[in-house]
């Protein structure tokens, strides 16, 4: 049975496997790219992470702007190493269990959002809708982009889409 499994088949069933606490804690890039334990949900990771962002976000919430998009620009080139490490070492290059990218997203679009649940929300919402539906370009780049950095940049075209409609929302009220 085994030997008529493609590695196709083989990718399948390891996005399915879900890392142990034990991996989770072996190395500190593992416990950050599995978003501090997040992504070893047993249902919906990248829901879960998506969920991390928004305490995150909250603890640079009150800096400027500007030093908002350092930190979160900083995270999101931590996360294609974080992300190309754990990636490997799971033998999936953008494993289930990795949810980073969902993180670093999240406090992106956050960073364009009023500060009120309501907004906090439709942001949410709006990121987790792009982010799974994948929708042109993302589906293609998620496709041919491999390694961390295209772990990192599907959710961060998702967070963009996000961004966008919440500004339109923000224009028409």
């Amino acid at each position: 049975m085994a030997s008529q499994l493609s590695s196709t088949d083989w990718d399948m069933i390891t996005l399915h496997k879900i890392p142990s606490i034990k991996f989770l804690m072996s190395h500190p890039v593992h416990f950050l790219s599995l978003g501090l334990g997040s992504g070893l949900a047993p249902k919906a990771p990248g829901t879960v992470g998506t969920l991390v962002g928004l305490p995150l976000f909250w603890l640079i919430s009150s800096d400027a702007f500007s030093a908002q998009l350092i930190v979160i620009a900083s995270l999101f080139l931590l996360g294609v190493y974080w992300c190309d490490v754990t990636g490997k070492a799971l033998g999936v290059s953008d494993h289930g269990s990795i949810v980073w990218d969902e993180i670093v997203a999240m406090m992106l679009v956050l960073a364009f959002v009023p500060k009120h649940w309501l907004w906090w929300l439709l942001a949410f919402a709006l990121f987790r809708l792009f982010d799974i539906w994948k929708p042109f370009p993302i589906r293609q780049i998620d496709a041919s982009v491999k390694g961390g950095l295209g772990v990192m940049l599907d959710d961060l075209l998702a967070a963009i889409y996000a961004i966008m409609c919440v500004k339109i929302v923000i224009w028409i009220n």
